[in-house]
């Protein structure tokens, strides 16, 4: 067997995690096609093939996972080392990847990342806004931020927000046209605009008032994946949208959208970041990690606590954020 080096073991570790030749690609700074000649040269000079390859996917052969299984808590170990040295230095450098849904990403990690390189300039943060639950380990994310009953029991979650709500509205002017719905029931035969998950179903409305939970399948002309297309589409006139309240704060304000069955909204613990619960956290994740803990958020109205609370978040909103 040729001499491989560390460097081809990296390339190795990474295919094996993606699992996706362009997405190790990008992350080793390489074209998918000079990756995959060097692949092929790794594999030669090991006499042994490590990867099942075809046009359209690629896994791990039996050797590849034994060599793979070997591999990961063994760079682990390297990479907690160099970790150490960051121990040293006066301030936190280097680059934090967080994978978080697309309203997430707005509502709360932006506010938050934008003070948060501000206070630390050596630090660049990469978010991948995505509503598709992941395994944020497996595809090199340091942390991830979703609702906490979406996150897995090994990972270690920190609130990042405050409590939130949904909000059920519509334009004046559609209201002209169609009645306003005093109860969740009403809704049937009015034009809502519709959420479909990455998954293809499509969520229910979550309703719940005087311990009285519903779960509502409305009808509709548009179906969108993006909450934020759906508070948009309810501006244009589209339907009623049921969206987070915060991505509608200003247009109910300025009276571009009214409001209705609030009192069938209650508000819900607010999103986490997660992260592994590994024995050493990374540099720049701890002092995220420490940032968050220390930053104040907007606590729960007092004239909308108790009774108006809810203990979780909405069952169905796993993909949604």
């Amino acid at each position: 067997m040729k001499k491989v080096t560390n460097n081809d073991l990296t390339v190795v570790l990474t295919i094996a995690t993606h699992l996706n030749m362009s997405r190790a690609a990008v992350e080793l700074g390489v074209t998918p096609s000079a990756l995959s000649h060097a692949l092929r040269n790794i594999e030669e000079r090991l006499g042994v093939r490590l990867f099942n390859r075809t046009t359209r996917s690629i896994a791990l052969t039996d050797a590849g996972d034994r060599l793979f299984t070997r591999l990961r808590p063994a760079f682990r170990d390297i990479e907690d080392a160099l970790e150490d040295l960051n121990q040293f230095r006066g301030t936190p450098m280097g680059t934090l990847r967080i994978n978080a849904g697309r309203p997430a990403t707005q509502l709360v990690l932006l506010p938050l990342i934008t003070q948060f390189t501000a206070k630390y300039p050596e630090v660049n943060v990469e978010i991948d806004a995505d509503n598709t639950l992941i395994d944020v380990v497996s595809d090199g994310f340091d942390a991830g931020v979703r609702f906490g009953e979406t996150v897995d029991a090994d990972m270690v979650a920190v609130p990042i927000g405050p409590y939130m709500r949904s909000a059920v509205v519509a334009t004046p002017e559609f209201f002209t046209r169609h009645p306003v719905p005093l109860h969740p029931k009403d809704l049937r035969g009015i034009p809502c605009i519709r959420l479909r998950f990455s998954s293809g179903s499509l969520y229910r409305w979550e309703f719940e008032k005087g311990g009285i939970k519903l779960d509502n399948e409305v009808e509709g002309p548009i179906t969108l994946n993006d909450m934020g297309l759906i508070a948009e589409a309810a501006l244009h006139g589209g339907g009623i949208a049921y969206v987070f309240e915060e991505l509608v704060t200003g247009p109910l304000r300025d009276g571009r959208l009214v409001r209705v069955l609030e009192d069938w909204c209650p508000y819900y613990p607010g999103l986490y970041l997660y992260y592994p619960s590994r024995r050493q956290l990374p540099t720049v994740l701890k002092a995220f990690v420490d940032f968050i803990r220390n930053y104040s958020f907007s606590p729960l109205p007092l004239s909308k606590a108790s009774s108006s609370t809810r203990t979780t978040r909405p069952k169905a909103s796993d993909e949604k954020h």
